[in-house]
């Protein structure tokens, strides 16, 4: 059972939705900021949600996310690539945002075992603007799409990112 990404779907199951990638498209990620969805196959590490937005369902582990968590996008703290307690000194983003794009949050293992600094961090599969703006280089999809397939996932869930059409 598998999550397929391409430039435009996220297909699982028998269930497709319109997406959004980077905005350089998918391919080889190369660096930290370089826009790219990265290619490959990964497993799915947790899902974070918004508690007061969202009610999910899910067989995969749920972290809640609280005002105080960010995720470091800074290859020079030593928790880049992970979740951290805000404040920090370091680069890295808010997970508790006014706009909805982090009401869920499937993390994905991408740069996570070993994590390579400055290989690029934060790859999730989140929700989307409204009209499917690109990304930094997650996947983006509505948000009744995500709770339709965070219902399905199971702990073998992988999630096969594509740069054909």
């Amino acid at each position: 059972m598998h999550i397929l990404i391409n430039k435009k779907y996220l297909t699982f199951n028998n269930y497709k939705a319109k997406c959004s990638v980077g905005k350089r498209g998918i391919g080889l990620k190369r660096k930290e900021g370089d826009l790219i969805t990265p290619k490959g196959k990964y497993k799915i590490k947790y899902i974070m949600y918004r508690k007061d937005r969202v009610k999910i369902q899910s067989k995969i582990k749920k972290i809640i996310i609280k005002k105080e968590m960010g995720w470091c996008d800074d290859s020079n703290s030593r928790h880049y690539n992970k979740i951290i307690k805000l404040p920090s000194s370091y680069k890295h983003e808010k997970l508790y945002k006014k706009e909805n794009i982090y009401d869920i949050i499937i993390v994905l293992n991408y740069n996570m075992d070993p994590i390579v600094k400055n290989k690029g961090s934060a790859i999730f599969i989140h929700v989307a603007k409204k009209n499917y703006k690109k990304t930094e280089g997650c996947i983006a999809v509505k948000k009744a799409h995500l709770l339709k397939i965070a219902k399905d996932l199971k702990k073998k869930t992988m999630v096969l990112i594509e740069s054909r059409k």
